[in-house]
């Protein structure tokens, strides 16, 4: 019986090369990755056991992926612009690297007939919404980040090509994913701050934000476990944590964990720490632990194993 073939777009990404360790062991793999955010030493390991190939490709260039995408089982589609503030100065960045590179791949994959995707999207679908456990019938969904909206056009385009062509979807609404290789996010802002000035620590907004983090291994494991106990046609999962952390406690873990007792932490002020902003946010994860999957660690948890794995890898780096 033949392995199982996977297509991983952003596998060299900070999520992505993580599920590509994981493939490895069950199939071979290509990793399709523009590199302007991903690695090639975050999937070196996976490269060197010879079951990973790189293609350094845009997902914008629609031969190229047309080519690279044939003859695979099943895509896992993570390469998106990673960061929602980007789209504040490039309006067009979260229509092109998410909306538009989604149907490119989704074409790709009709021309192909390859009939199975994973999409990692994101609980900013959801907009502003009330102080509750968000489940995934909430609605309607109205973002307020432009992020927030090219995920939700990626996911009504891709539940539109299940209901046309046959094909069949699991997708992800992450809540805020911690660990290694992070290449963005609080946690990171904070570390390159505190490498420049380590008397002062800014924080965007009143440090009252809070959300759910789920680590790494929890996001991987999860994702693994929806796709093989959800058999829908399109699959929708909350995949995070019950949970919550405030920035403000992110900034004491960071302080802490460095050894850091002087840092003085100012703060920009407002309640959001920038335009498209969820200050509050909580996402219903009953729809998973009904199926079999709960998060091993809790959000604070999460948080601290992540600053521990982020300083560990940082300090690797510069041996």
């Amino acid at each position: 019986m033949s392995e199982t073939r996977y297509f991983v777009t952003g596998g060299a990404g900070f999520i992505g090369s993580h599920l590509v360790n994981k493939l490895v062991g069950s199939g071979p793999v290509t990793i399709y990755d523009n590199l302007s955010v991903g690695k090639p030493e975050f999937i070196k390991a996976s490269l060197a056991s010879g079951r990973a190939r790189l293609i350094q490709g845009d997902l914008l260039d629609v031969e190229k992926l047309t080519r690279a995408v044939d003859e695979h089982d099943i895509v896992f589609h993570l390469a998106a612009n990673p960061e929602a503030r980007r789209g504040i100065e490039n309006t067009r960045l979260d229509l092109q690297q998410e909306t538009v590179a989604t149907y490119n791949l989704l074409e790709a994959m009709r021309i192909h007939n390859i009939e199975n995707i994973v999409f990692a999207s994101s609980g900013t679908v959801y907009g502003e919404v009330p102080p509750i456990p968000v489940p995934e019938n909430y609605g309607p969904e109205l973002p307020i980040s432009l992020y927030g909206a090219g995920k939700l056009a990626s996911e009504g385009l891709i539940s539109a090509f299940c209901g046309t062509f046959g094909m069949q979807a699991w997708i992800y609404r992450f809540a805020n994913i911690v660990g290694s290789r992070a290449t963005h996010g609080v946690i990171t802002d904070f570390i390159r701050k505190l490498a420049q000035d380590q008397s002062v620590l800014e924080i965007l907004g009143d440090g009252c934000q809070r959300k759910p983090y789920l680590h790494i291994e929890d996001c991987i494991e999860g994702l693994f476990f929806g796709i093989c106990h959800a058999r829908e046609k399109v699959n929708v999962f909350n995949l995070g944590c019950t949970s919550t952390t405030d920035v403000h406690t992110i900034a004491m873990i960071l302080t802490e964990e460095m050894g850091l007792t002087e840092t003085r932490l100012v703060y920009s002020g407002g309640e959001r720490g920038w335009p498209g902003d969820v200050p509050l946010f909580r996402c219903d994860t009953t729809k998973m632990s009904k199926l079999g999957w709960t998060a091993r660690y809790t959000s604070d948890e999460a948080v601290r194993k992540a600053v521990q794995d982020i300083l560990q890898w940082e300090a690797c780096l510069c041996r």
